[in-house]
């Protein structure tokens, strides 16, 4: 699985689209869910302009900003009631003013773009990365392994590689 890269990069011609969105996301972030989703919903707003065509070119603002965060949410278990934070999938999109079917039929575009799955290492949010085993398993001579067991070069090259999130036990600032 390749890495990520962290942006807010995004074309000149798409700059109003980007600003547009996230002064949407934004405020819905800090105010029903976290600082770390708020960033990571800039982060996919920003590689989404950044493709080509972009799909963020056409279509409602509200609806694309609430798949993005439907998306986020659906990486990160959001709808589970066991997860803090927890917000609906009827809440979510009814805070958008979107349909829910809009909200998933945006969310699934959004992640048939950027190729998220549930637990993705690259959209997890980074509080819970520890314990996110999808970001820890590697392959090493054909069997798969917990990083984190391995001795520490290993864990250097995996993290050279893009493999793991970070070397565990060091500062991931």
């Amino acid at each position: 699985m390749a890495k990520v890269s962290k942006s807010e990069r995004v074309p000149q011609k798409m700059r109003q689209r980007f600003d547009a969105i996230v002064a949407i996301t934004d405020p819905f972030c800090r105010e029903h869910l976290t600082e770390e989703y708020t960033q990571l919903a800039r982060y996919a707003a920003a590689a989404l302009c950044r493709k080509r065509p972009s799909p963020l070119e056409r279509g409602n603002l509200e609806a694309w900003a609430c798949g993005i965060v439907y998306a986020l949410g659906f990486v990160n278990f959001l709808f589970d009631k066991s997860q803090e934070p927890y917000i609906s999938i009827d809440d979510l999109c009814a805070a958008f003013g979107v349909p829910k079917r809009t909200g998933y039929t945006k969310s699934k575009a959004v992640r048939d773009a950027l190729g998220m799955f549930q637990m993705d290492p690259n959209w997890y949010l980074p509080s819970r990365m520890e314990d996110n085993v999808m970001a820890w398993h590697i392959m090493v001579n054909g069997f798969i392994v917990d990083a984190r067991t391995m001795p520490r070069e290993i864990q250097e090259i995996a993290y050279e590689k893009g493999m793991i999130p970070y070397i565990p036990g060091e500062n991931r600032d």
